[in-house]
This record gives C-alpha cells, sequence and structure tokens, in this order.
C-alpha cells in the first residue's frame, strides 16, 4: 500500500510543480548489472543527477521517485542528500504503472505534475522550469522538443526505402514532459493498453499537446556511448569528479 505524504512526515513550501521520476526499469541496453538509473556518472548514479537537477528548479515543490521495489531503502539512501522534499515508492512493472504509482502520492494543491525520465540525467534546471511555466500559462500537457537533424528514411519490411520523411515537421522529444494534473489523471485513467509516453497518451485523448524549445543537455542515456558523451559534457562544463 502506498502511504500518502502527510503520513511521511513530508511538507511543502516551496514551487508548485511535482516531479514524477519513473526509475524502475533494468535499462539493459546500457548493460551492466545494476538498474540503468542507478548507473554512475561521475561518481553519482543517473537518478542522482537527474533529481538534483530537477530539485533546483524554483518551479519545483516536490519530487517522488519510483524505484524498484526491491531497491526502495536504497534508493532513499542514495537520494538522503538532496535538498528538496522527495518521497520513494515501489515502482511497477512498466513505466506506465510506475508513473501512476508516482502520480497516486502528490498530495491535492499540486497542479503542475512534470514527469521526467532519470537517463535525462543531465536536464538543466531551467528547461524543468521552461515546462513547468508553459503549463502554468495555460497548456494542459507540454513537451520539450529540439528539431531532427538527420535525414529520416521510411523502410519497408525488405529493408529497402520506402520514401524519405520531411524532417521539418519533426521533433525529438524529451523530458521533462509537464502536464495540468487532472490531464495527466485523465490520460492515465483512460489509456487503453501500455504506452512509454505520456505525451501519447494525452494525444490519444484527442487533448493538445505543446511544444517547446529542448535542451541538447536533456540527452537520453541509454547506450554506452551516452554515458561517454555524458562525460564529456560534464567535463566540458567543469563539473568536478566525486
Amino acid at each position: 500500500m502506498i502511504e500518502k505524504l502527510a503520513d511521511r512526515g513530508i511538507t511543502t513550501s516551496r514551487g508548485d510543480a511535482a516531479v514524477l521520476v519513473p526509475a524502475a526499469g533494468a535499462g539493459v541496453r546500457l548493460g551492466g548489472d545494476v538498474p540503468k538509473a542507478l548507473r554512475e556518472l561521475r561518481g553519482e548514479s543517473l537518478l542522482v543527477h537527474a533529481v538534483k537537477r530537477a530539485a533546483a528548479a524554483v518551479s519545483v515543490r516536490l519530487i517522488v521517485v519510483a524505484a524498484p521495489p526491491h531497491l526502495v531503502a536504497e534508493v532513499q539512501e542514495l537520494l538522503a542528500e538532496v535538498d528538496a522534499d522527495l518521497v520513494v515508492v515501489a515502482g511497477g512493472a512498466s513505466r506506465q504503472e510506475s508513473v501512476a504509482r508516482a502520480l497516486a502520492v502528490v498530495p491535492e494543491g499540486i497542479d503542475i505534475v512534470l514527469v521526467h525520465d532519470a537517463a535525462r540525467a543531465l536536464t538543466p534546471p531551467q528547461l524543468v522550469d521552461g515546462v513547468a511555466e508553459a503549463v502554468r500559462t495555460g497548456h494542459g500537457a507540454v513537451i520539450p522538443v529540439l528539431p531532427v537533424v538527420d535525414t529520416i528514411k521510411r523502410v519497408d519490411s525488405n529493408g529497402d526505402v520506402a520514401a524519405t520523411v520531411d524532417r521539418s515537421e519533426l521533433r525529438a522529444v524529451q523530458t521533462p514532459q509537464g502536464f495540468r494534473r487532472e490531464v495527466l489523471v485523465k490520460a492515465h485513467a483512460e489509456a487503453a493498453g501500455e504506452h512509454t509516453d505520456d505525451a501519447g497518451m494525452v494525444e490519444r485523448l484527442g487533448l493538445p499537446v505543446h511544444c517547446i524549445p529542448g535542451s541538447e543537455l536533456a540527452l537520453k542515456i541509454t547506450r554506452p556511448v551516452d554515458l561517454i558523451i555524458a562525460e564529456a559534457l560534464l567535463t566540458a562544463s567543469g563539473e568536478v569528479a566525486r
């Protein structure tokens, strides 16, 4: 049973947004013998990097992390030094279930909810604030995006090119994705099947999803080469290894 935040003695005093971090997945493409969110980058897990940056956003009042059920205590210990109102819950078998479990403990009165991937560990606080501000100013669902720079081909089942896609209308989607609370609740309540993208669930309701500029720093770390890129970005920024 998931406890409410009041039962945990959590008080909220700053910001107006909650950030949900589903971090219960295995992340097999990244390799290693620990879940992807717990892989280390510069002496800290990807999860700690992501949560620290989210916590630095002035919009954020609360962070809820959905951890692997058998690692809840370990994740709580990892995040103990983060300066934020933070709670860890047991995640589910899918990303969608983990988001739903995290959403269930957000107290009434927080009407802006952001969903953020721990794998986007270097996402700057400014992007978190930008997404929250777009929701705050009237958009029910908001996603940060970047233009697609590669040529995109549609390929058939034989491996042959079927068409070249016009990339001028394409965008690569990042997180955090932001929502009015009632929109995200409705999307999860009416979801048919499993989805890996919360904004996609909102689209299926026929509701608009607004785009704002994303950040090159918000890359998704899913493969070993992405860890190398992230390490280089930290080196370029002057961040000291632990």
